[in-house]
């Protein structure tokens, strides 16, 4: 199975990254957003990070996610479809 489509089967996956559409965001933001905890906000982020949806900057203690150009398209035909 292609590694984009798996990654946003799970809804928790395409609710980060709908919110990463906005714009950057901190890895401790996302917990409350989506309603899990941070333990498994890191599993469904390594997970897009692995399909290559999203990439990391590191700033400090921080880990900021944002859509590649990649997971853009992706959203884009799931929005289009």
């Amino acid at each position: 199975m292609n590694m984009a489509l798996a990654a946003v089967s799970d809804e928790t996956r395409l609710s980060i990254l709908l919110r990463l559409r906005k714009g950057e965001m901190c890895a401790c933001e996302i917990p409350a957003l989506v309603g899990v905890s941070q333990p498994a906000v890191s599993q469904h982020l390594a997970v897009l990070l692995c399909a290559k949806l999203v990439r990391v900057r590191v700033a400090g203690r921080m880990r900021l996610y944002s859509l590649s150009a990649k997971g853009k398209r992706v959203i884009d035909d799931i929005e289009n479809w």
